[in-house]
């Protein structure tokens, strides 16, 4: 829902934008580093909208990186630890969990197998 909500949004900015930077053809003088030209103000508003744009994608991929690079971190931090706490015979709450519900899915099918085999030992 939240990514539909953002995907709206920003078509709604861009149509925004493009109406906003067509109205605006009248040509500006732009001072850039060490000269001044005249441009039509449509390029600048949407050279500037197109920096923007990637200068937050830019962040916002570096962001993510770091994100991914601390989570594998902890991750293996995690899986030492709990090797650590194996070799002293200590175990996790969260493995005893998956390995009771492990057996009682085995315990479960074992039950089914067995009242199959009785049912056809019936029929016979």
């Amino acid at each position: 829902m939240n990514g539909q909500v953002y995907v709206i949004l920003a078509i709604i900015f861009v149509i925004i934008i493009a109406v906003f930077a067509v109205i605006n053809v009248d040509p500006v003088a732009v001072d850039y580093l060490f000269w001044t030209a005249d441009s039509p103000l449509i390029l600048v508003i949407l050279f500037s909208v197109l920096m923007g744009g990637l200068i937050t994608a830019a962040v916002g991929a570096i962001r993510l990186y770091r994100a991914h690079h601390e989570a594998k971190k902890l991750r293996s931090e995690n899986d030492r630890l709990k090797k650590r706490l194996a070799a002293h015979g200590i175990t996790d709450e969260q493995t005893e969990k998956n390995n009771n519900r492990k057996e009682e899915a085995t315990s479960r099918k074992e039950k089914r197998n067995e009242d199959k085999q009785t049912k056809r030992t019936n029929k016979e």
